[in-house]
């Protein structure tokens, strides 16, 4: 995708105040509506390693993975927009930019003051320019549904500097991002401030991410009710993908929800779900997100979903599940990753490293791999070592299946051996 631009005379192009008032300006009902566009495209496919830009893609280094930081250098005047993340920029001229993600957890708490209300609005970014004169224009994105009680003098830039958090108002605020001109970097973000005691519903937008564990003999789904920050579902995206779970197209909210607001999830052929009751609230990318699973069997019906608040019994969405969907997901998600080749490749790691070894042969004999007999000689071996080596012996001999419960087990069990392994193989 390619963002237009606007021409530039030769006038203007002798004095940067006037192509920055007369060009810039020109822009900004162009970049409102794809912002909007990009916002309701739920299924989102963006290139996380790319900007859209006046001339095409720009791509993103990633500089450090353990800090989640990034490099990128715009090459002309114009407008660009990072689409996975929501972040944008409006640049003078050539620039080299780096950003980083930042948590809200670890900086807001210390600067809380007790007679106000803080909301967290958007993503934190660490953000660097250099030279820092030809950022025109920083749009940092948020999830406030501009409706209703919402007032636009509650949106503020919070800078977390050394010394402390400094807040600005930001230059204007639009649907889905703020604008900040000439702006100063840091790592930044938007909060709203709401004066304490003010009972307000704040509409956000929201999105209901579905996603499904493939298995041949019981599907198992998970659903997230979280804001529409696309960051955010990025994370969640890859957290999903690293143990086989893919996602759903479905539909938004059929209205903006209510943060803080409590939401029940239900379905049509009466599966347990765990939990049913899931809060509308606002953890920074990275951090652990809550989610409702509930396990479909082999799935041979559709399945009908739907969210109500708690509070009006109203509801706020719905799809519906078809065998089919399950089949197109199954067939379009990677193959390159099977439960029973990562337990034979790795079989030396478990075998040191199994924590819960009593669970994971409770499981096993639940799912019938083990009988009684089988699951007595593993537990009367000498050592734990020789026990999980007996163990992964046994159930290697019984083939794939045996095996696909296995790894189903230790990720249930023990999420972080099987991510690291699962790493460390990449």
């Amino acid at each position: 995708m390619r963002i237009p631009t606007s021409s530039v005379s030769e006038d203007q192009e002798s004095s940067e105040e006037q192509v920055s008032g007369a060009v810039y300006s020109e822009m900004h009902q162009m970049i409102s509506s794809i912002y909007a566009e990009l916002h309701f495209m739920f299924k989102q496919d963006y290139k996380y390693d790319q900007f859209l830009g006046p001339e095409g893609n720009v791509d993103v280094e990633l500089i450090n993975k353990s800090a989640n930081k990034y490099s990128l250098r715009f090459p002309t005047a114009g407008w660009y927009l990072w689409s996975a993340t929501g972040l944008g920029f409006v640049v003078r001229d050539a620039v080299t930019v780096t950003i980083a993600f930042g948590s809200w957890s670890q900086h807001l708490a210390l600067d809380l003051q007790h007679h106000e209300q803080w909301l967290a609005a958007g993503p934190l970014f660490a953000v660097t320019a250099e030279p820092e004169e030809a950022v025109a224009e920083i749009h940092l994105p948020h999830f406030i549904s501009l409706q209703g009680e919402v007032d636009v003098s509650w949106f503020l830039v919070a800078h977390f500097k050394d010394e402390g958090m400094v807040l600005q108002r930001p230059s204007r605020v639009e649907p889905f991002y703020a604008v900040l001109d000439n702006p100063s970097f840091s790592l930044m973000g938007i909060l709203l401030r709401i004066a304490r005691g003010t009972r307000l519903s704040i509409p956000i937008t929201s999105n209901t991410l579905l996603y499904f564990h493939p298995h041949p003999e019981d599907i198992k789904f998970h659903l997230y009710l979280v804001p529409s920050d696309a960051l955010l579902t990025k994370m969640i995206d890859d957290e999903e993908e690293r143990f086989c779970g893919v996602r759903l197209q479905t539909s938004p909210s059929m209205q903006p929800l209510t943060f803080g607001a409590h939401y029940i999830v239900s379905n049509s052929a009466h599966l347990e779900i765990i939990p049913t009751e899931l809060k509308l609230s606002y953890r920074s990318p990275g951090e652990i997100q809550p989610f409702s699973k509930f396990n479909a069997g082999q799935m041979k019906e559709p399945i009908q979903l739907e969210i109500t608040d708690k509070r009006h019994g109203t509801l706020v969405w719905k799809t519906v599940v078809k065998p089919v969907d399950i089949q197109l997901g199954a067939a379009s998600a990677p193959r390159t990753f099977s439960g029973a080749a990562f337990v034979r490749e790795n079989h030396r790691q478990l075998q040191a490293r199994i924590g819960d070894l009593k669970g994971v042969l409770d499981d096993l004999q639940d799912n019938e791999v083990l009988s009684e007999n089988e699951k007595e000689l593993v537990e009367q071996a000498k050592t734990r070592q020789s026990k999980t080596d007996a163990l992964l012996s046994m159930v290697e001999k019984k083939g794939d299946r045996a095996l696909e419960l296995l790894f189903r087990s230790l990720s249930e069990r023990d999420p972080y051996l099987v991510s690291y392994l699962r790493q460390q193989n990449l």
